[in-house]
């Protein structure tokens, strides 16, 4: 995703915003402690379920010792805390998010709850009210096939509402902007604008119709004044905790700018940045600005490092943008957008492994997900080793490339609640007969292949427990479709697990930090009021996250958040 947020108004920036008293942010030294009265659950190096009753944490914030109830526990201590029976789980990774997109999605408009195009042009033109005084409308999240709307948005959509200033609002899936005419008036965008590669300017009657898909929202994007430093503080601020509130202690951050990365830096040099980043650079123009020749080191007690680059090879399927090897079922002259020749791709991913950084290539389309598997083939011979090459969202892999998959030790890193969110538009680009390699997560465990589980929040709630319960049954909250949509493609409750914990950290190089509760591992955990191994579907998802500690310190308690 590249967010297009680009203007978040000074008035945001006070301290009660920061954080509204949700996150305790931690102390600078740590202490010898014990939770005691758990009902633990981690999962050790071996994907083997461990249960315990107690957690010793060491004065480096690290897990000491897992206790089971008929363990003598020490009598001097720092504290003691009893969690009253509450399940406790490793603090979960998202393995694909976008940090700042969730802050930036906080502060601006957000669209993601609408459900037809009046409700969103009402939005629009309550939100123009309310700040008379912005001079860009910017958001993001609609989506015309929640909407039913059997055709994108157009400027005159927005017109209706918003006339006398520009709007320019993103697609939930990151891959498409929509704006009105005054935005394409002020971008000098007409009917003689050609589309530029790896983008499309959408069409109605020969002039541009207000979409923009992939590079062509830029023509928009480069005229949204972007925001202040002070504005970018407050964004990662809102994400930590909107984060933090749900579980999630560790994110990989994929499309990390060089801005981003100042602002986590700020926050580390301030010891406001409690959540963990693994950045993942917004191509190797931000990999070399960041790091320079190598990846960084691990900043902030693991808090923050630039360990890898984010590759973007096709659009979004919900745009007619992934790139397919025959045409989409719904758009016959179609087949997506490549955004990169087979060439490129290569010399990209072989300047960065070059200097010991991991590529992360996003690949939606079968046809861009056959190019990366090749690509991951033919360089894995010229640079041997733990590369532990990604491939950011497999959603469509022609089943003849399943297989490949699991050679090479290559990482499918997914998100379950796409699937759920997406099989209908899915059906209706690609037909009935090409969906055997869709979110196919079981078949690719099968083929000897690796997945970590994320959400692309902010397309997505960054919601775990959503994703856990998406997973284990490919049904939506609903329950729909009933037995699950491709059915054979459902992975087991420890596998669902696995994603979130040890395969996340896994697929950051992160495993020997963060991911279990095993010593020597970082004290990050989740205190919560079911058990995910044994809990129905529905409860899965009603999860309510009690207590979320990082480095051994509580960062979130809900006690004090409802107060």
């Amino acid at each position: 995703m590249t967010p297009f947020y680009r203007y978040v108004m000074s008035k945001w920036v006070r301290t009660a915003a920061i954080a509204a008293g949700l996150l305790l942010y931690a102390p600078s030294a740590w202490a010898d402690g014990l939770i005691e009265n758990v009902n633990g659950i981690t999962l050790n190096d071996k994907g083997e379920v461990i249960r315990f009753n107690g957690l010793l944490i060491g004065k480096d914030g690290k897990v000491s010792q897992l206790l089971q109830r008929q363990d003598k526990r020490p009598k001097q201590l720092d504290f003691k805390t009893d969690a009253g029976g509450k399940i406790m789980l490793p603090g979960l990774i998202d393995s694909h998010g976008h940090v700042m997109g969730i802050g930036f999605q906080a502060l601006t408009l957000d669209l993601t709850e609408t459900t037809s195009l009046a409700q969103a042009q009402a939005a629009i033109a309550a939100y123009a009210a309310q700040y008379p005084e912005r001079r860009w409308i910017i958001g993001r999240g609609w989506n015309q096939e929640k909407w039913g709307l059997a055709r994108f948005p157009n400027a005159g959509d927005i017109d209706s509402v918003v006339a006398d200033r520009p709007v320019f609002l993103e697609r939930v899936d990151g891959h498409a902007g929509w704006a009105n005419s005054r935005a394409m008036e002020i971008a000098g965008v007409t009917a003689a604008s050609q589309s530029p590669s790896g983008g499309r300017i959408e069409k109605l009657a020969g002039k541009p119709s207000g979409i923009f898909v992939d590079a062509a929202s830029e023509l928009i994007g480069k005229f949204v004044p972007p925001p202040r430093p002070a504005e970018r503080d407050l964004a990662l601020q809102k994400a930590q905790e909107i984060l933090i509130r749900q579980g999630i202690t560790a994110i990989a951050d994929m499309g990390t700018t060089i801005e981003d990365w100042q602002s986590y830096r700020r926050a580390g040099d301030a010891g406001t940045l409690n959540i963990r980043i693994f950045g993942y650079a917004a191509g190797i123009d931000h990999m070399v600005a960041i790091a320079g020749p190598r990846p960084t080191p691990w900043l902030y007690d693991d808090r923050l490092r630039l360990g890898g680059v984010k590759l973007y090879l096709d659009g979004a399927l919900g745009s007619r943008g992934a790139a397919l090897k025959t045409p989409y079922a719904d758009a016959a002259d179609n087949k997506g957008l490549m955004f990169l020749g087979s060439a490129e791709l290569r010399n990209l991913m072989v300047r960065a492994v070059m200097d010991g950084f991991q590529p992360a290539v996003h690949a939606i389309g079968d046809a861009a997900n056959g190019e990366v598997i090749a690509a991951v083939e033919e360089l894995s011979e010229t640079f041997p080793g733990d590369r532990r090459w990604r491939v950011e969202h497999v959603q469509i892999v022609d089943p003849r490339d399943l297989p490949r998959l699991g050679k090479f030790g290559i990482i499918s890193s997914m998100q379950p609640v796409h699937q759920t969110s997406d099989r209908t538009m899915a059906e209706a680009r690609l037909g009935p007969d090409r969906l055997d390699g869709a979110y196919a997560w079981q078949s690719i465990l099968n083929a000897g292949g690796r997945l970590a589980f994320g959400s692309d929040v902010p397309v997505e709630s960054a919601d775990p427990f959503a994703g856990i319960a998406a997973a284990i049954t490919r049904e939506d909250a609903g329950g729909q479709p009933f037995g699950g949509w491709r059915p054979q493609e459902r992975v087991s409750r420890v596998v669902a697990l696995k994603g979130f914990t040890t395969g996340g950290a896994y697929a950051a190089f992160a495993e020997g930090k963060l991911g279990m509760l095993t010593p020597g591992h970082h004290a990050d955990f989740i205190l919560i009021d079911i058990d995910p191994l044994l809990a129905s579907p529905g409860e899965i998802r009603r999860t309510i996250v009690d207590q979320t500690w990082i480095a051994g310190q509580p960062v979130f308690q809900r006690a004090r958040a409802e107060e």
